[in-house]
């Protein structure tokens, strides 16, 4: 539990569990006091669930009052049954919350094509707004996980401000915006137009650069509330210290992959341009040659060199440049010849480092994944059961 005087102004919240699977954490509100001046980003899969349809409508004009999420089931691909149900579900809590609907948005997260449980989600909101507290937020992170191993959540000061973060994700993570979910409270003043740039550039370099898997999910939502009770901010100050907490959580994303047993961090360098760079650490981190080679501990680099290969622009294989943290099995088109007992023993820590250097240009990006372990199969290959 966080110190509630160290906690953002005006923002409470409840966890709970409304029994849609089991009877862990699956349903969470944060609430702030006042209304919000908000931002959201969500995912570009076509087939989006249907809290993602009313969130992107309810974000428009840059204003919320509640986040409103479930875990143990998507609600997606269930038919305009789903958007009456979030919209029940929105309606009531609106009532309960004395807010206006539609400065509430929406997220679930689980199984998909399974109608959503809303009797129970509805009898869990009544009196909710005495369950609200203060300084509760890791309950929340507890709520929102599905196969998550471990609650995700990160607070800083900036200025006289305070910013917390709460994620979950563990499979079908292939952000492409932003199954992956991030809420962030602040009481900063901040206006909506910039808070909506802020936190695009956020995520494009830290939830966008996490992959497990390749599939980007239904119902990925990253979405921010700024209540402006701790008054202004440096602008440029509050990016960084956001930025940061961003790239943090999406380490965690990428270390509590399903199954994973490692965390790789990749960082290319000297592509033609920052596209060009990020295009080629997703390459890499998803990769399932790759990442099987990390599993097991396997010094075989000639499968970053092939990968490289496959780029959808051109590269100069004189230009490359490879290496495993310290050790460089591969420089200016050449081989070095390294030791492959270091590189095995390398490849055994929890946290490993791929540096490429194409050589061409000033592109520049760094991404996060993870190994794929038997486990992995196991997991997906009984998801719903």
């Amino acid at each position: 539990m966080d110190n509630p005087l160290t906690f953002p102004k005006g923002f409470l919240s409840c966890a709970k569990n409304v029994g849609i699977k089991d009877e862990t954490l699956d349903f969470t509100v944060i609430y702030s006091e006042v209304r919000a001046a908000a931002a959201a980003m969500f995912t570009q899969n076509q087939f989006c669930g249907a809290p993602v349809v009313v969130g992107k409508e309810h974000i428009k004009n840059g204003y919320l009052q509640a986040f409103v999420i479930n875990s143990k089931n998507a609600n997606v691909a269930t038919g305009q049954q789903g958007i009456v149900d979030v919209h029940h579900i929105i309606d009531t809590l609106a009532e309960e919350l004395a807010v206006n609907p539609e400065d509430i948005l929406p997220s679930s997260t689980g199984v998909i094509g399974v109608p959503l449980p809303v009797k129970n989600i509805l009898a869990g909101i009544p009196g909710l707004k005495q369950e609200l507290t203060k300084g509760a937020l890791q309950k929340s992170a507890e709520a929102i996980m599905t196969t998550d191993t471990f609650p995700k959540y990160r607070k800083e000061q900036v200025g006289n401000a305070t910013v917390c973060a709460i994620a979950k994700g563990s499979g079908m993570i292939e952000p492409n915006m932003a199954t992956m979910l991030s809420y962030i409270v602040t009481d900063a003043e901040i206006a909506p137009e910039h808070l909506q740039k802020i936190l695009k550039r956020a995520v494009n370099v830290s939830f966008n650069m996490v992959s497990v898997d390749g599939d980007t999910s239904t119902s990925d939502t990253v979405a921010i509330m700024a209540n402006g009770l701790a008054g202004p901010v440096d602008l440029d100050e509050f990016e960084q210290a956001l930025t940061a907490m961003l790239i943090s959580l999406a380490k965690d994303l990428a270390r509590d992959g399903e199954g994973a047993t490692k965390l790789v961090e990749v960082n290319v360098s000297g592509a033609n341009s920052e596209s060009e760079a990020k295009r080629m650490v997703k390459g890499i981190i998803n990769s399932p040659l790759v990442k099987t080679a990390i599993f097991g501990a396997d010094p075989n680099w000639g499968r970053i060199i092939s990968t490289i290969g496959n780029a959808d622009f051109t590269i100069d294989p004189a230009k490359v440049s490879v290496s495993f943290g310290d050790l460089i099995v591969f420089k200016d088109g050449e081989p070095t010849a390294p030791n492959q007992e270091e590189l095995a023993k390398y490849l055994k820590g929890n946290d490993i480092g791929i540096f490429v250097s194409l050589g061409q240009g000033p592109g520049n990006a760094t991404g996060w994944g993870c190994d794929l372990s038997y486990d992995y199969v196991r997991i997906n290959g009984e998801y719903t059961t």
